[in-house]
């Protein structure tokens, strides 16, 4: 059978950042507190003039120069986000649109936090089973704009964004097995809701989950992969602050690996967290072709998905 294997990745940030001290300005919290507490320096705000479809392309077309791909090679657009607040057209077919695509099939997935592994697992299975030869996976979201200025437990965390990655088919597959799944009756431990959509969270109770739960499941995402922890060079977890991916990281077993810190100079970007973070690490050369790494998105739902990949 035909797997999918990894192209290319490319990311994008609004040019505004929003250090602590300014953050500190709008509600009762200080540089050290913000620090202590969840690890962010800094984050980035888009503005009005970028919507969510805006930042996905942006990411999307660094992703396909990186590939040396023309956007018409693409024949399947996934767009994970959870902050679009138009419906129709999708964040994918504007996407497209604002590429030049040809006729690609376009989905919007909102899974939250998650959301990027899980659109990257729907564009493998839709490559496998022959429904998609490349496909262009996105994660992005603009969380400021869903984000409630006055309360310090959620302003302090969030950040704007967008990360793409190209994969294609391929008969030696990059792409591992995902392992996916929620804990449905602990949902509202993460929630954007109302009209207009608001961002608010129980924040110790998904600590709780995030650094108690998930250990053992990330350990099987490389169980299915057959790589063991200690031969991971990076993990790349969902980026939502460094006090609970330092000791998740840490209990997964993944002594030698580089551990993405996005979250410090980018806040916490939901689905575009991860992709986002896996192309700064590439970009650095903090990994090199071939490398074996673990994307493990959590959060919103409390949902979870997981993979190995290799890097291009």
């Amino acid at each position: 059978m035909t797997g999918s294997r990894v192209v290319a990745l490319g990311h994008y940030q609004p040019a505004k950042v929003l250090t602590n001290e300014d953050v500190a300005a709008l509600v009762d919290t200080s540089d050290e507190w913000i620090r202590t507490r969840v690890g962010i320096e800094t984050r980035r705000i888009a503005g009005p003039e970028e919507p969510v479809d805006a930042l996905a392309a942006e990411a999307a077309g660094k992703a396909l120069a990186q590939a040396g791909l023309d956007p018409a090679d693409v024949d399947l657009v996934l767009v994970a986000t959870s902050t679009a607040i138009d419906r129709s057209p999708n964040m994918a077919a504007r996407v497209a649109a604002r590429l030049g695509m040809g006729s690609p099939a376009v989905m919007d997935l909102n899974v939250v936090c998650s959301g990027f592994t899980h659109a990257l697992a729907t564009a493998d299975h839709a490559i496998r089973a022959g429904s998609a030869t490349r496909a262009l996976v996105i994660g992005a979201d603009k969380m400021a704009e869903i984000t409630d200025w006055s309360d310090r437990t959620t302003c302090v965390l969030v950040g704007d964004g967008a990360g793409a990655m190209v994969i294609e088919a391929a008969d030696e597959p990059t792409v591992g097995p995902v392992l996916w799944g929620s804990v449905p009756e602990m949902g509202h431990a993460v929630r954007i809701e109302g009209t207009p959509p608001v961002f608010a969270q129980e924040g110790q109770s998904v600590y709780r989950w995030a650094t108690t739960q998930l250990p053992p499941i990330a350990r099987k995402v490389c169980e299915r992969a057959e790589v063991a922890p200690q031969d991971l060079a990076a993990v790349v977890l969902h980026q939502a602050n460094l006090r609970i991916i330092e000791p998740l990281a840490q209990r997964i077993g993944a002594v030698n690996a580089v551990i993405a810190r996005d979250v410090v100079e980018s806040g916490n970007t939901s689905a575009a967290s991860i992709p986002m973070a896996l192309s700064k690490l590439i970009q650095r050369g903090k990994v090199a072709s071939g490398d074996p790494v673990l994307l493990f998105g959590f959060g919103g739902n409390l949902s979870y998905a997981g993979q190995v990949v290799r890097c291009p």
